[in-house]
């Protein structure tokens, strides 16, 4: 007997978590760490809702921390099996789960400090950088294409490009069930054609069940193009102002496909020439893996690449690791661009840069990634007038302008264009909706209905289901 249960991104967004079982064998897609609302996540991360002890494998879609960062905390507590990943996601992941963990005690720093004047018990992290990197032991990389075993013959999977992130994969699992053959799709995070620097995703066929995201279930994209006369735009009119623009990013891919838009905008005369920060230790690191796989780049980056234009490493752009470089861009009294993590501005050096941006009206704060209910930068996007940054309120004096042309999750068209493809041969049984919020993933089933895709649900956490 084959059952599918879901334990994260059911009805919401982040901590990607579920769970295909055999006749006891346990197979995990993705471990993600819940994010957004503190207290929330702080449980949801703390308080698995199964015994990791009994997971047997796991495959990981790609590096997003809300895919990848419990696998540290499950092997810290005792998990022995295999994480079957891309090269470029492993790659990825040397970098980004030990960041997790430094992020989590800085953060705990904070917390403690408070809960320590309160008489509280003090909180300890999920898992400690060693713990972290302890983690990536397990790690098994496949090449995309390429079956590898799960449980003997029983259970294969292959990877697909899924076109979201660098290494980004889409899973397919061939089970062997008393004699029958079900074919199981994951996406991960699908992406969006013609993104900057990565290949577009792949197509899937001939399959029974597919798991499939849906956090932009009920909209659709502008083209990447729209978004460069916006950004040039607002560039402009900042510099004119003479202040400094604020992005926060999300250290892989978002960082780079903005660095790739600059260059592209210098190179064209666009813009004035001005210094680029990248004030994140991690997307200068991701930015050198990025140079390791250009197996995963599109055409166009690969012709960049083949004419030595480079569009990581322009001169323009400074590359800040110290915690004193970082803070001597606070003192730089030209107009410049700074681009700082984390992309939902929860956590990380972005925060001291908006505690000192965000009450001059001369400067522009552009939000160029997905923002999550509860999270600083959805309250920003929302229009608050007052946020609070390391508990202190500040007013938001500077302009916010939101850039979601460059969204690496495919619109409600590729979605609808994906599952249809997906059901073309007529052997699609059921559609799983996962990693969207409700609104989103009811548009999108009312959509899929008017193409008589009917078989489509978005399970709650702990829905199960036999297959």
């Amino acid at each position: 007997m084959v059952k599918i249960k879901f334990f994260g991104a059911a009805r919401q967004v982040t901590g990607s978590m579920h769970l295909i079982e055999k006749n006891g064998f346990k197979l995990l897609l993705d471990c993600g760490m819940q994010q957004g609302k503190r207290k929330e996540s702080f449980e949801r991360n703390r308080n698995f809702p199964f015994n990791f002890l009994d997971i047997n494998s796991i495959i990981l879609s790609h590096a997003h921390i809300d895919h990848s960062g419990n696998i540290p905390t499950i092997v810290a507590q005792g998990y022995k099996g295999p994480v079957f990943s891309t090269y470029a996601t492993k790659d990825l992941c040397e970098l980004m789960l030990p960041d997790s963990a430094y992020v989590q005690l800085k953060d705990l720093e904070y917390v403690n400090k408070k809960r320590q004047k309160q008489g509280k018990n003090l909180f300890e992290p999920l898992y400690t950088i060693e713990q972290a990197q302890e983690s990536l032991k397990q790690f098994e990389v496949k090449n995309i294409g390429e079956y590898f075993d799960i449980l003997n013959e029983e259970i294969k999977a292959y990877f697909l490009n899924a076109g979201h992130i660098l290494g980004s994969a889409m899973v397919i699992l061939k089970i062997i069930d008393d004699g029958r053959e079900i074919k199981v799709g994951f996406t991960g995070d699908l992406g969006r054609k013609q993104l900057p620097i990565i290949i577009d995703p792949d197509t899937m066929y001939n399959i029974d069940y597919l798991i499939c995201e849906s956090t932009y279930g009920g909209r659709d994209h502008k083209p990447i193009e729209t978004a460069l006369d916006k950004i040039s735009f607002i560039i402009n009119e900042t510099y004119s102002k003479k202040g400094k623009i604020i992005i926060p990013v999300f250290t892989v891919e978002r960082a780079q496909e903005i660095l790739y838009v600059l260059n592209k905008l210098f190179i064209n005369k666009k813009i004035p020439a001005m210094t680029v920060f990248v004030d994140s230790p991690l997307a200068k690191s991701v930015t050198d893996v990025f140079m390791k796989h250009s197996e995963c780049f599109d055409p166009d980056m690969l012709e960049l690449m083949a004419n030595n234009n480079n569009p990581f490493y322009l001169e323009l752009i400074k590359f800040t690791e110290s915690v004193e470089e970082s803070k001597a861009i606070n003192d730089y009294d030209k107009p410049c661009i700074i681009l700082s993590a984390t992309g939902m501005c929860e956590a990380g050096r972005i925060l001291h840069h908006l505690k000192n941006n965000i009450q001059d009206e001369r400067n522009a704060i552009l939000i160029v990634g997905y923002q999550a209910k509860e999270t600083l930068g959805r309250k920003l996007v929302d229009g608050e007038k007052e946020v609070k940054i390391f508990g202190d309120v500040y007013k938001v004096n500077a302009g916010v302008f939101v850039i979601d042309e460059f969204s690496g999750h495919a619109g409600s068209k590729d979605l609808v264009s994906f599952i249809k493809k997906a059901k073309k041969d007529g052997r699609l049984k059921r559609v799983f909706l996962v990693h969207g919020e409700p609104e989103q993933q009811q548009i999108l089933i009312d959509k899929l209905a008017k193409e008589k895709i009917n078989n489509v649900i978005a399970p709650e956490t702990g829905y199960e289901e036999k297959l």
